[in-house]
């Protein structure tokens, strides 16, 4: 791999320690480290311009979450693997951050050389995480996707009346500056009806969510 073809990666981690120590696990000849910053808000800044390969998010950040940095980020950024590391082995923060478009989990025990492996893996579209979280995974996405019982609302009843009308405009093609213009709110009011319609039908990004609302319509 030439120099100029080098995978970029940025990290999102509020401690400079684990900063150092991640860049310095996967900087190489192959890899380079293009941004360290400190915060989701910071993150969503400076990725669309800077478009890495890959992203490694901790999930515990100050303001922002990284679960939420993965909701506002991935439908952005369709091209960026997003791989989290962080020390948090929780089910729920697992599911989370697959189902708003995360490739990979990773817990800060891993070591440099299957750090250094992940990311190229990820980078090739390959799920990143040990073989004990992929089967917890699988069985919580199986259990979500079980057909609604009694008092369960199917996926489009969940969403607000707002959602409902961002979702038809989203379905002929609007952009968010149209679909705002059209229900006279703001661009980043849109961007957020967005992501909770992208969370509420389970889907990968805002393609999927029009697709599904055509099926339906």
């Amino acid at each position: 791999m030439s120099r100029d073809a080098r995978l970029r990666v940025m990290i999102v981690d509020d401690h400079p320690l684990v900063r150092s120590a991640v860049a310095g696990a996967i900087a190489s000849d192959e890899v380079e480290v293009v941004a360290q910053v400190a915060t989701a808000e910071d993150a969503l800044a400076l990725a669309p311009a800077l478009a890495p390969d890959v992203m490694l998010v901790d999930i515990s950040l100050p303001g922002m979450s990284g679960v939420q940095l993965v909701r506002e980020l991935a439908p952005r950024l369709p091209n960026t693997k997003i791989v989290m590391l962080t020390v948090s082995a929780a089910d729920r923060d697992l599911v989370d951050a697959m189902r708003y478009g995360a490739i990979g989990y990773l817990t800060k025990d891993v070591t440099p050389e299957a750090l250094a492996r992940s990311v190229r893996a990820a980078l090739n579209g390959e799920l990143v995480m040990s073989r004990q979280m992929a089967a917890r995974l699988v069985d919580r996405l199986s259990r979500r996707s079980l057909p609604a019982g009694p008092g369960e609302a199917p996926a489009f009843e969940q969403l607000s009346q707002r959602e409902r009308d961002v979702l038809r405009l989203l379905a002929e093609d609007l952009s968010d500056r149209e679909i705002a213009a059209a229900l006279t709110i703001s661009v980043r009011t849109v961007e957020t009806h967005v992501s909770n319609i992208i969370h509420k039908l389970g889907v990968r990004n805002r393609t999927e969510a029009a697709r599904r609302y055509r099926e339906q319509a």
